[in-house]
Formats: C-alpha cells, sequence, structure tokens
C-alpha cells in the first residue's frame, strides 16, 4: 500500500495530542439520551438506536485526519453491524454547514448517519475535544472506550497500517464481555470549534488586526480551490478554527518553515514574527471577537485559479479533455505513473513562471514536468526526461523568476509528467493541468536551470538515527547566480544543509535545515541572486533517521538504498541557477528550429569545438572536462542541460554515455558536413 502522505501537509500542521491534559472523567458515565437532526433533517435519537454498542464519533468537514478515518469508521460499521455495532457521526463545528456535511458524506460514500450538534451541548457533556475522537458506548450507554480510532496517522507522521487498533479492540473485548485493555488514548486530530463568547472590550479584533494577520500570511494556501484543507478568508469559517491556528502557531508548525538562520536571506521566509504571535494568541484568549466590520481590509486579490503573477498564455493538460481522467483507486500501491504531452511549441518558449495545478489535491502527492528536447531518446522516467520544468509537491509555493531571467523550452520539445498519486480510501479522479507565462525573448538576459547535488550511492544501516551521506554538484559554477534551494528526501530524511565551497577552499552555508519534514518540500528562494565566484562547487550533507524513533519509518530494520518510492530514499540537493545567454543562443531565439536546422547548428558547433585541435585532442579535453566522477565516461546528466543536443549528436551508440574514442569520431564525422 502506497503511504497516504499527503494528509501529512494538513495533519502535522493541524493535528496534536488532544485529551491527554483534559478531563477523563466522562469514562464510565452513563450518556444522557439526545436527540439530533442529520444533515437530511432526519432526527435520531440515542434510546431509538438498537444496537449492543454505539460508536459517536465526532467528526469535522475539513479536519485532514476526519477526512482519513471517515472511510475507516465506515468500514468498521460494516464489519460489525450484524454483531450489534453502531455508528454515529456527530459534528459540533460551529463553521460545518449542513450542506458541507452532506457533501462530507457523499465524497467519502458514509453511510452511517452524521448528526449536527449545534451549540456544542454533546460535545460538552460528552468532554469531547478534537476530530477525530471516538467513544464507545456499551449496552446501557456508558462510556467504556475513549480517545483515538487507531494509531496510523498522527502529528508528522503516517504509518503503512496501524500498529494498534485501538477501537476496534475496545469492540471486540466489549463483545466478549471482557474489560476493555486501554480505556482511553490520546486522540489526535483538529479542535472542535466551540461557540465562543468574546470579550467586549478587546483590543484585539478580527476585522482590525487578524484578517490583516491572515491575508498577509495564510491566505495564499488557505482559501477556496487551495491546498489548505479549509480557507481563512471569513470571520464564520476562522472563528471555527481559533483554537487550532493558535496551537500551531504556538508550537511552530504553522507557517511552515524549516530552515534555520543564516547568512543568506530568503525572499519567501514564511516565519511569523513575535508580535505576529501575540495577536494570535490574545485574540483567542479574548473569545476570538469579529470587531467593527468597516475596519475590514478588502479582500485579497489573486489570479483566477492560479497562484501565477497574471493569467497563464499557455495551459497544458496532462490528460487531454477528450480521454478519461485518470482513475485512483481507494487503496493500494499505485507506482509513478507518466504522461507524455506534446504542447504544439514550433518556436523557443522563454517561462517567467509556471505552475501546476492538481485536478484532485487529496490524491495528488507530487507532479513533476519535464522539457524533452525532440531527438532526444530515453524512456519516460527522470533520467531520460530531459530538463526538469516545474513541479507540485506539498509546501511548494511557485515563483516567478528575478527580472531578465527564464527557463527555455526548446521548439519541438514534448512535456514529460511524472505524478504520484496516494489512495485515501475511496476511488478519485484526477486531471491536472500545468500553467505557462511567457517572457519576451527580447528581454531575457540570463536562462535559469535547474541542477543539482546528487548522492546515488547512498546506503543507510538499519537503525541507524542518524545516518550521514554527501554529495557535490556535478561540476564548477561559472558566471552562475544562485536562485533558490530544494532540498529532497524521503520518509527517513532528518536534516539538509548546502554550502557553496570555493575555489581557495573558503565555505559557506547557504542553507540549513535541521529538521527536514518530507511533507514539506519547500523551496528557498533567495531575496537577491547571490553571484558566486568562479569555480565554486555545491557541496550537500543529508542526515537520515533510519531506527525505530522515526515514526514515519516504514521498517527500521532494513538497509535503505536510492528509489523513487517514498519507502526507499533519495538525497538530492536541487538547486536554481541564472547563466548568461551567449551571443550564439540569443541569435534567433523565437523562431522554428526544424530538425534539418538543429543538426546544421549541431554540426557548426561541432567544428568551433575543434577549432585548431584534432578531433582526439578535443575528445580527451571534453571527457575531462564533463567526467566529474572520473570513471572515463561522460553520461549525459554530467553535461550542462545547454549542451545536452550537442551531447545527444556525439552519442553516436545512443548508450548515454561518451568515451574518448566515441566523442573523436563524431566530431570528425560532424565536422565533415
Amino acid at each position: 500500500m502506497v503511504r497516504v502522505v499527503l494528509v501529512i501537509l494538513a495533519v502535522g500542521a493541524l493535528t496534536a495530542s488532544a485529551n491527554a491534559a483534559e478531563p477523563r472523567s466522562h469514562l464510565g458515565r452513563q450518556v444522557e439520551d439526545f436527540a439530533l437532526k442529520d444533515y437530511r433533517g432526519k432526527t435520531h435519537q440515542l434510546s431509538d438506536v438498537d444496537s449492543k454498542l454505539v460508536v459517536l464519533a465526532f467528526l469535522g468537514t475539513e479536519c485532514p485526519l476526519a477526512r482519513l478515518y471517515g472511510p475507516r469508521l465506515a468500514e468498521i460499521e460494516r464489519r460489525y453491524a450484524e454483531r450489534g455495532v453502531a455508528v454515529l457521526g456527530v459534528n459540533s463545528n460551529v463553521q460545518d454547514s449542513t450542506s458541507e456535511i452532506a457533501a462530507y458524506a457523499r465524497l467519502h460514500k458514509l453511510d452511517f448517519p452524521i448528526v449536527k450538534d449545534l451549540g456544542n451541548r454533546l460535545a460538552d457533556q460528552l468532554g469531547a475535544v478534537r476530530t477525530p475522537e471516538v467513544f464507545l458506548l456499551d449496552a446501557r450507554r456508558t462510556v467504556r472506550y475513549w480517545g483515538r480510532i487507531d494509531d496510523q496517522w498522527g502529528v508528522g507522521y503516517v504509518r503503512e497500517e496501524p500498529t494498534r487498533h485501538d477501537l476496534i479492540e475496545a469492540i471486540d473485548a466489549l463483545l466478549a464481555g471482557e474489560a476493555v485493555a486501554r480505556p482511553i488514548t490520546e486522540s489526535v486530530g483538529c479542535h472542535i470549534g466551540r461557540i465562543k463568547t468574546p470579550s467586549a472590550d478587546a483590543e484585539v479584533t478580527y476585522a482590525n488586526q487578524i484578517s490583516r494577520l491572515l491575508q498577509r500570511r495564510c491566505v495564499e494556501c488557505h482559501r477556496e480551490g487551495e491546498i489548505a484543507p479549509f480557507a481563512l478568508t471569513e470571520y464564520d469559517e476562522v472563528v471555527g478554527w481559533a483554537e487550532m491556528i493558535d496551537e500551531v502557531v504556538r508550537e511552530q508548525r504553522m507557517p511552515p518553515w524549516h530552515a534555520a538562520k543564516g547568512q543568506v536571506e530568503f525572499g519567501n521566509d514564511r516565519r511569523l514574527t513575535d508580535e505576529e504571535k501575540q495577536l494570535i494568541h490574545d485574540w483567542v484568549a479574548a473569545g476570538a471577537p469579529r470587531g467593527d466590520e468597516s475596519q475590514l481590509p478588502p479582500p485579497r486579490q489573486f489570479t483566477s485559479g492560479w497562484r501565477l503573477p497574471r493569467e497563464p498564455d499557455a495551459v497544458v493538460p496532462i490528460i487531454p479533455e477528450d480521454q478519461e481522467p485518470f482513475h485512483v483507486p481507494p487503496r493500494g500501491e499505485v507506482r509513478y505513473k507518466y504522461f507524455r504531452v506534446d504542447p504544439g511549441f514550433t518556436a523557443d518558449k522563454w517561462i517567467e513562471a509556471a505552475e501546476i495545478q492538481p485536478g484532485n489535491r487529496a490524491v495528488v502527492h507530487h507532479v513533476l514536468c519535464f522539457a524533452r528536447p525532440p531527438g532526444l531518446a530515453g524512456g519516460l522516467s527522470e533520467g531520460g526526461a530531459g530538463g526538469y520544468l516545474v513541479g507540485y509537491v506539498p509546501g511548494l509555493r511557485p515563483q516567478p523568476f528575478p527580472q531578465g531571467m527564464a527557463k527555455r523550452i526548446a521548439a519541438g520539445s514534448e512535456l514529460i509528467f511524472q505524478v504520484h498519486y496516494t489512495p485515501i480510501g475511496s476511488e478519485q479522479l484526477d486531471r491536472s493541468r500545468l500553467g505557462l507565462v511567457f517572457a519576451d525573448p527580447n528581454t531575457i538576459t540570463h536562462e535559469v536551470q535547474t541542477t543539482s547535488a546528487v548522492g546515488r550511492g547512498i546506503r543507510i544501516p538499519p537503525g541507524a538515527p542518524n545516518h550521514k551521506e554527501e554529495a557535490w554538484s556535478r561540476r564548477p559554477l561559472n558566471d552562475a547566480r544562485l536562485l533558490s534551494m530544494m532540498p529532497h528526501m524521503h520518509l527517513r530524511g532528518k536534516a539538509f544543509r548546502y554550502e557553496a565551497v570555493h575555489p581557495d577552499g573558503e565555505r559557506m552555508v547557504l542553507l540549513d535545515v535541521p529538521q527536514y519534514d518530507f511533507n514539506w518540500q519547500t523551496a528557498y528562494q533567495l531575496a537577491e541572486p547571490l553571484r558566486l565566484p568562479e569555480g565554486t562547487r555545491i557541496h550537500c550533507t543529508a542526515h537520515y533517521d533510519n531506527s525505530d524513533a522515526n515514526l514515519n519509518n516504514p521498517d527500521p530494520t532494513q538497509s535503505v538504498r536510492w528509489g523513487d518510492q517514498t519507502w526507499e530514499e533519495m538525497m538530492i540537493g536541487y538547486f536554481n541557477i541564472a547563466v548568461p545567454r551567449s551571443a550564439e543562443e540569443s541569435e534567433g531565439e523565437g523562431r522554428s528550429a526544424p530538425a534539418d536546422r538543429r543538426s546544421a547548428m549541431v554540426a557548426i558547433v561541432a567544428r568551433r569545438l575543434l577549432g585548431d585541435l584534432t578531433p582526439v585532442a578535443r575528445a580527451r579535453q571534453i571527457v575531462a572536462r564533463y567526467d566529474s566522477n572520473r570513471d572515463g565516461k561522460v553520461e549525459r546528466d554530467e553535461v550542462p542541460q545547454r549542451l545536452q543536443p550537442i551531447f545527444d549528436a556525439l552519442d553516436g551508440d545512443r548508450d548515454g554515455l561518451l568515451t574518448e574514442a566515441e566523442t573523436a569520431a563524431s566530431l570528425e564525422r560532424l565536422s565533415r558536413q
């Protein structure tokens, strides 16, 4: 089963151990009879439930854990219905409407009733704190178990399978006439949105300070249709999440930012100031008052449906509109899917901003897009897909490149999309798409390239709590400006550091992430492009926790090697650089580039490469310069992206490697064209 990693995006941000410090006096008490209506208007009375046991499950429509555990509760009810067990969902959130409850039940195919607890009366009677949180009642409707459903999902971790099925174990014990071995467990989830009594003389109000703070810091993600699980654009919604907001800000889980302070300033730093944190705390402590609505700021404006600086010039669907969307099964492993798309670009396109928009954020964990130039051989994988263009991963926000800088998609290129789907318990459909904002070629002075320091030889021993791996950029950087960095590891990733190593040996820490989180793959963007001395190389150091103390760890008994799947590992220090456009590259930009013209250009470049040298001498120089791992051969990814078409022309046998003999023979052949 593929790990449902996407949920950590919200679970790690919105959950905390819940009721360890809450009163436990309701355990062993009889629940008073109640009558509440479901979202269809039908009344459900506890005394009318003709079952041996009743599970009261407190749920919310937008809490990520409640979304996951709804289908789990439905499975439990189907499994135990004939043995006299009923499940009754309870929604006490002030911010959840009956129509939202209906949509939640429909989306997750929940057959058990969900009643609306107006005024939080039932939640208060039972002392319920979080969603999801369950109370198991016996035949006398006495609480015999209180807490979580199981331990598969928690704060900052997700397991392949639960190690404890707490609710099921409690049900089995009661049906067998035995005492529940663990009658209390700690719930994790979102605070129930209770009705509040605001202070009349509060200095901090939503209308005055909090709405402005949320607009600055939160609504880019917390708005309708975006990646966050709920919107923070209206008071009636925000007030229901007030305690949850205070908690995650106080514990520094929100806004997500994992870089330590250092020598480099980042333009997309998300950290709140101490003053901003105090404003939130004071507002919640005062009962989350609305304030004078005339003080509300105008709504923050965004590009419709996108995070791009303006409407995209081209929208490329990953699956054409005339084809069926991709069907994501309810459970099981979905290996990476690859889609090939011809965008129909007959001329080079310069990209100043790009965004991949998931069609179904519930199941799309990540999407990577590569631009593969015409004539490039290779399979549909990262290694054979050409140049990295853009990605969508949890926590990554699209940012336009600095003025005068852009990525180039060569004429005739096809786009390769790698998509990772994560089942959520119900069948889902997806049709993701790519938005591109073009730049005027005449304004571009620098080409942006994505490169990396990669440690493919990683081997993490079983049980190692702090295993270290290192990697270097493939070649020295010359006349390059550093724009951004994005570390990438999987579930055992613990910490990641970038250093610039200058030719004289001086080291500069560029980025230090002491607590790496797979579920927040941030691209750390420099406030200003950083000019690196000629000959600088990027050195990356990664640490991994393969011990059982890492709750995300799929199996601490296994040695872990490189692999695409999340239970395997990676070490990639991605970074964007900008290099000046040469006169040759600038000449004729924006015009079409048919295969015959491209072939002629390659032949011209080959003759220029030779100069006064023989093919053998130049081949020796080429291999010596680009053979970064010193194995006597040049691999395709050892040369810069802009030179890879030349590599392909020299690679006569199409094996993805260049030897001195092959390079010399190809240079001689091309020079005669």
